[in-house]
């Protein structure tokens, strides 16, 4: 179906007309169809390119909890709800065996948010978080489908400034945060569907996440094994 067709089946009160509720079911479930199709293929096209870039953020942010380090994430709009997933993906592991590694949302505190929002201006939200819990050796996870925000491009300078590892999740074509020197890795879902992008951000994430726990498993001996199988001082403490 041509697209003005497919556009006049799903909104023909803009032409004068009324809804035909086969034809509107039809149009839906190829709309499905395709959106789906779309869906898979962008995650398909953003793996195959960039596969090594993601398994080199896995390392990156293994290493930082190597050495003691936390990480933290931000976002805006329906990115902020990705950086507070990403934090309870770390937070709360929902594999048996792996074990909770330290992961700060820096969009949960609304009073934090409204009071430097207010105060001071909202490109300043993260920066000041930053300021007050971050240490050099920590992670900060930015998350943007334009690679644009202003807020996240301010946290990003600080935390390079403070010598934390900078890792950005954007779409399009990386606006910039794919250009900018203060991120240490950009991974970029080449896509112009905004919905298309944070889906494959969601599955970007969850593999890291993934990569991780199984680098730092294999730091103890073996994947999925817990501390308290590898190392007797720990036996019997509280999970």
């Amino acid at each position: 179906m041509p697209e003005h067709e497919s556009l006049q089946a799903l909104y023909p009160f803009l032409h004068g007309a009324r809804q035909d509720a086969d034809r509107l079911d039809a149009t839906l479930l190829e709309s499905v169809h395709r959106k789906a199709r779309d869906s898979a293929d962008t995650k398909t096209r953003f793996f195959e390119e960039s596969a090594p870039a993601v398994v080199r953020v896995a390392h990156a942010i293994a290493d930082t909890y190597r050495r003691g380090g936390r990480l933290f994430a931000m976002g805006n709009g329906g990115s902020s709800c990705d950086a507070a997933h990403i934090a309870v993906e770390f937070l709360h592991p929902v594999t048996t065996g792996r074990p909770a590694l330290t992961a700060i949302s820096l969009v949960a505190d609304m009073a934090m948010l409204t009071a430097v929002g207010n105060d001071v201006g909202f490109n300043h939200i993260f920066v000041r978080q930053l300021v007050a819990q971050a240490r050099r050796g920590d992670a900060l996870i930015g998350v943007s489908t334009s690679g644009n925000s202003e807020n996240l491009l301010a946290a990003f300078a600080k935390a390079k400034e403070m010598q934390v590892l900078t890792i950005g999740l954007s779409g399009h074509d990386g606006g910039r945060m794919a250009m900018s020197a203060a991120l240490d890795h950009c991974l970029v879902v080449k896509s112009d569907s905004i919905h298309r992008v944070q889906e494959t951000h969601v599955a970007i994430y969850h593999i890291v996440w993934d990569l991780v726990h199984t680098l730092l498993a294999d730091d103890r001996g073996g994947l999925g094994v817990s501390p308290e199988a590898t190392d007797p001082s720990v036996a019997g403490g509280t999970p």
